[in-house]
């Protein structure tokens, strides 16, 4: 079982905590996760001249994405966050290869620095293009369903375990030869629109969501993380038809998780951003996506 795994991970992490010196430096830890808007579409030559350069004290481990059953999911270097983290970004562990798209991590981190203002912020993202949390709607894209074997039994949950492992695993992540302690949070999680093929898994989407969110916690060793989830749109509300056929089921099972769950709440403000094609937010709704998210996650935590 997948939850066996969490168990283990979770006694790897407590070991590497108690192995820390005795010098610490905290910093603030928030993980993004999901599939292709998370990942992200936006262009780097669209982006504000303050959002063209490395951000200060801003650091981020992107985990490899990869398809389930495949190998080196999850590897990944830390570095000061910058544009190129978008779609198209690959990391063998050694060396992070930029693209020339970005996501929602860029906004959320300067709006973070605003917020904490003098503070470092540390982000894990791990995002799956297509991924789904219904095995029956995962494709060749990938699901985050835990118990999801497949041939090898390598799935998305597992490549964001490595994920989290290998950025734990690293002890000072800004090099500034202090042991850091990395607080986790908030969870950003941005995704739906492939579990919106299928009605069962648009109806299962509300329970699968809150299991994986449990592990997530497990995983974190934490259980009241603030949750933000941004409410998957339709670029197809017009006369060219709805492209999310169950798009509506899902959106239902994330208003329903948030209303449940008092360290949650949901952003909204997808519904009014425009498209670069049928499933992707343009660059500017990327930017304001990241602000709102950013500030989701502050007012949670009032």
């Amino acid at each position: 079982m997948k939850i066996k795994l969490v168990i283990s991970f979770v006694f790897v992490f407590l070991s590497i905590q108690v192995n820390a010196q005795t010098k610490t430096e905290n910093i603030r830890l928030f993980y993004l996760g999901g599939q292709s808007n998370m990942t992200g579409f936006g262009y780097n030559k669209d982006l504000p001249d303050n959002l063209k350069k490395p951000l200060k004290d801003v650091f981020i481990f992107q985990g490899n994405p990869v398809g389930d059953e495949e190998e080196k999911g999850g590897v990944g270097k830390w570095e000061l966050l910058q544009p190129g983290h978008g779609i198209g970004f690959t990391t063998d562990g050694s060396k992070n290869t930029l693209s020339e798209r970005f996501g929602v991590e860029l906004s959320f981190a300067r709006k973070l620095r605003e917020l904490y203002p003098n503070e470092k912020i540390a982000i894990i993202k791990y995002a799956r293009n297509g991924s789904s949390l219904d095995s029956l709607s995962a494709r060749q894209s990938g699901s985050w369903e835990v118990d999801y074997e497949a041939n090898n039994g390598i799935n998305q949950f597992d490549h964001f375990l490595t994920t989290v492992r290998n950025a734990y695993s690293v002890k000072d992540i800004d090099n500034n030869g202090i042991q850091d302690n990395l607080i986790p949070l908030g969870i950003v999680w941005m995704q739906g629109e492939s579990d919106a093929y299928l009605e069962n898994a648009a109806l299962a989407y509300q329970d699968n969501l809150s299991r994986l969110l449990n592990l997530m916690y497990a995983a974190f060793r934490k259980d009241d993380i603030p949750v933000v989830i941004g409410k998957i749109s339709d670029s197809g509300n017009n006369e060219v038809g709805k492209v999310w056929k169950f798009g509506e089921l899902v959106q239902y099972g994330q208003e329903k998780y948030a209303s449940e769950n008092k360290n949650a709440t949901i952003v909204r403000s997808t519904k009014g951003y425009g498209y670069t094609d049928r499933y992707h937010y343009n660059s500017a709704g990327f930017l304001d996506l990241g602000e709102k998210f950013a500030e989701a996650i502050y007012n949670l935590q009032q």
